[in-house]
């Protein structure tokens, strides 16, 4: 039954007086869901041919995304301190109801799925939502958080700086839990396990796979070598166009990438860099000076045109501090043997000029092989799919 019949034809009993509030208050949530929607300006969006744009869910300052087997979507935050979870009810490729799990938080960009399991990860720590799963028989039919599983902290031995403190968290081919923890600064020589990439093993043993990474807030892996593939964030204050933000490919684990030594491809830094020892892996692919690359995934699904396993799609958040801005966008890249044969705009027109409206976070590929980027700008998660 339609959601306004529902509420005209209810009856003023006292049951019926409460199922008429809770069908009031999801209207209204709904409501206040698409007059946001229809706020941003998706028509000024250029996407390829054959391609459509639409907003699915609203969270504030919705960052990295996590899909569960069931069809839950998770998403973490950074300054709003909160988790979410959203489900679609009709499976119509659009999430009604938005969950908020978790609030006042330290910066929980970080979550991953495991099974029934949800993983956060704030700067000093990572909780577990044991058996969180089926999240619908845990909140109950009025919607109560009441009934979710308190978390538990699952391992705490993590620095707390917040400079580049928040996370990327995802599980590995090989069960182990992966993470970043930056530098914490914008420029310095810090001790580890700072400006590193790490692997926490099922046994809670902690290892660095790669050092010398500045920033990174994205990694995925390549679905048929299992090559780790992780954007980084350069330097700060050495210019307009330099030094280039990186995509790296991860060889062997206990490669080092240059922070804060050697920048991009071969920029010595004007402090570090005359101490620079030894051999530095080269990124992968020089993306472009401050366009802020974040999220990223190989495309493992068919119904994309032109986008195959060898498609690598990057989420750029967009430059802060140069003097015309950069980013704000989802590029392409296609690989080859391990290289980058191609690099395109996929989604662009959030920045108007010097003006920006959205900054895309992360993109994930969701069950039909349609796309999810959440944007924390914009407060909301997209969908991009053929049309």
């Amino acid at each position: 039954m339609p959601l306004y019949n529902y509420v005209y034809e209810q009856g003023l009993s006292t049951k019926r007086t409460k199922a008429l509030g809770v069908a009031m208050t999801e209207f209204l949530l709904l409501m206040a869901f698409f007059n946001q929607a229809n706020g941003l300006e998706l028509e000024q969006l250029q996407l390829p041919d054959g391609l459509k744009i639409e907003v699915v869910a609203t969270a504030p300052n919705v960052r990295q995304l996590a899909l569960a087997q069931d069809g839950t979507l998770f998403a973490g935050s950074r300054r709003a301190g909160n988790v979410y979870a959203f489900i679609d009810k009709d499976k119509d490729g659009k999430y009604e109801e938005t969950i908020e799990i978790a609030s006042g938080l330290n910066l929980p960009s970080g979550v991953a799925v495991e099974g029934n399991d949800l993983y956060v990860a704030e700067v000093q720590r990572i909780l577990r939502y044991k058996n969180i799963l089926p999240l619908k028989q845990n909140i109950g039919s009025q919607n109560s958080q009441k009934n979710l599983p308190e978390p538990e902290i699952y391992f705490d031995e993590l620095p707390d700086k917040r400079h580049h403190g928040w996370k990327y968290l995802k599980f590995g081919p090989d069960g182990a839990l992966y993470f970043n923890i930056g530098a914490p600064c914008n420029i310095c020589l810090p001790e580890e396990p700072f400006a590193t990439l790490v692997r926490l093993d099922q046994q809670k043993n902690l290892s660095i796979i790669a050092s010398g990474v500045r920033n990174s807030v994205g990694f995925t892996w390549h679905p048929t070598t299992e090559k780790i593939w992780f954007t980084d964030n350069g330097r700060d204050f050495l210019g307009d166009n330099q030094p280039s933000d990186e995509l790296n490919r991860l060889e062997e684990y206990g490669q080092h990438f240059g922070y804060p030594f050697i920048h991009a491809s071969g920029v010595k830094d004007p402090t570090f860099g005359g101490q620079a020892f030894g051999n530095y892996q080269l990124p992968a692919y020089d993306l472009g000076a401050h366009v802020a690359p974040l999220g990223l995934t190989f495309y493992t699904d068919n119904n994309l045109p032109g986008a195959d396993e060898n498609t690598l799609f990057i989420a750029e958040h967009g430059s802060w501090n140069r003097s015309s801005k950069v980013g704000y966008r989802v590029v392409k890249l296609q690989i080859r043997d391990g290289k980058v044969i191609d690099h395109q705009p996929f989604i662009e027109g959030w920045l108007q000029g010097e003006d920006h409206w959205g900054r895309p976070n992360d993109v994930i590929v969701a069950e039909d092989g349609s796309l999810l980027v959440s944007d924390d700008y914009a407060d909301v998660i997209y969908r991009i799919s053929a049309e």
